[in-house]
């Protein structure tokens, strides 16, 4: 079993490596993308409420100080995946679209006292969209069997990834920290064609292209305190370096004579012009009984001081003023009678939450949108003979994402995690 467990880790860390995106939001077209949901199965069910939990028999990567308090007998490995409908919505038409997403996979073990492990695959941005609008030119001077019109198709895929290995040590009772260290990794491809009825125009094709290969630092600290006999109270703390990937985006533009097949190309490239923002979390979770969480998590992404490359007027350049600074704030939690309660429903771990986040694109000149999202959730324990630590982790998410004047989004999501806790560090008696 220890075997399977480690060959279906590592098989899919093989698999997500090769995973396309799991967006159609034309909203992926700007930055890096669309962020991401980097929380796992059990956070989703708290609409991704993470910075103040402890879990001992989930993996709780968005503060690696939680490491230091995963039980010291078992192995964790937890996947997920999820299933989205998203409905769009522009100047009175409607559009719906499907996705099926591989989201993440990761791992944790106690390696020694007080000093926890995790490793795994998660997500970081994603882009997918392919789009077109047709309109006539000069409508006005043109004759009904003389018009001649025009099309512009938006096309892009691509987005980033990251493997972290992390670790989370408590030092003494009440207080832990811990880090982890990424390897980010991805590219995009996104495309403008501009093309005309006229075979006499020329198509004008503007290609944008780029390829990641950095790094990631997040750090997180634990301050756990009683508040009396049955409640207790974790404040946790994030941090995320922002900083330049090293990367050089490239933009091409090519005009085409479909008469005389002749194209005329520039490329443009910029030294070093992508970056991630600097990110702040703080939460606080209250434990009432070791069987009602409640809490509240804010998070501050500083997308502001981020520079963005952009053509206009004939020049590739970074741009400022092209984001805002981010903020979050979510309230969530879970309820569970016991783990060893009687009946299997008082065993099932019940949870919900809600968020608000900020705009942070610039788009025209004008904010992005604005997100509103809720979510319930189940953590369904695994009962056999075998094994009764494992969990399922399934919930569902809304998610609107809304801004006068642009699309609006709403997506349903189904996720689905399985954290597999294999009781592999116990010692055997032998008589």
């Amino acid at each position: 079993m220890k075997k399977f467990a480690l060959t279906a880790f590592f098989g899919m860390i093989v698999a997500s490596s090769f995973a396309q995106s799991g967006t159609n939001s034309p909203y992926s077209m700007y930055g890096l993308g669309v962020l991401a949901e980097q929380s796992s199965g059990f956070n989703r069910g708290m609409n991704g409420l993470a910075y103040g939990f402890r879990e001992r028999n989930q993996v709780n990567y968005m503060n690696p100080a939680s490491y230091s308090n995963v039980d010291s007998l078992t192995f964790l490995f937890d996947a997920g995946v999820s299933l989205q409908l998203t409905n769009f919505k522009e100047g009175g038409k409607s559009v719906n679209a499907k996705n099926a997403n591989f989201e993440y996979v990761v791992a944790s073990f106690r390696a020694a006292k007080h000093l926890g492990i995790s490793f795994g695959v998660i997500p970081y941005t994603n882009i997918g969209y392919n789009y077109s609008n047709t309109n006539n030119i000069n409508e006005a001077t043109q004759t009904d069997n003389d018009k001649t019109t025009y099309t512009n198709t938006y096309d892009g895929e691509g987005g980033l990834h990251q493997v972290y290995l992390g670790a989370g040590w408590e030092p003494f009772k009440g207080f832990s920290f811990g880090a982890n260290v990424s390897y980010l990794w991805g590219d995009y491809t996104r495309s403008v064609v501009n093309s005309y009825s006229d075979s006499y125009v020329n198509t004008l094709s503007k290609t944008y292209s780029a390829e990641v290969r950095s790094y990631k630092l997040d750090i997180g600290a634990q301050v756990n305190f009683p508040l009396s006999k049955k409640d207790d109270m974790t404040v946790g703390v994030t941090y995320s370096l922002g900083h330049k990937l090293n990367s050089d985006p490239e933009c091409q533009i090519i005009s085409n004579n479909t008469q005389t097949a002749v194209a005329d190309t520039t490329t443009y490239t910029i030294d070093n012009g992508l970056a991630i923002p600097h990110v702040i979390g703080i939460g606080a979770l209250w434990t009432r009984n070791n069987q009602l969480r409640v809490g509240v998590d804010y998070q501050w992404q500083k997308w502001k001081d981020v520079e963005s490359p952009i053509y206009s007027n004939s020049s590739y350049y970074l741009a400022d003023n092209m984001f805002k600074d981010r903020h979050k704030i979510t309230l969530g939690g879970e309820y569970c009678k016991g783990e060893k309660a009687r009946n299997f429903l008082g065993r099932v771990h019940y949870r919900a939450g809600v968020s608000y986040a900020t705009p942070y694109l610039v788009i025209n000149g004008n904010d992005g949108p604005k997100e509103i999202s809720a979510s319930l959730g189940f953590g369904i324990p695994i009962m056999n003979g075998y094994n009764n630590r494992s969990m399922l982790n399934i919930s569902g998410q809304w998610v609107n994402q809304n801004a006068n004047g642009l699309i609006k989004e709403n997506s349903f999501r189904i996720n689905i995690g399985f954290t597999f806790n294999e009781k592999w560090f116990s010692k055997f008696k032998v008589d």
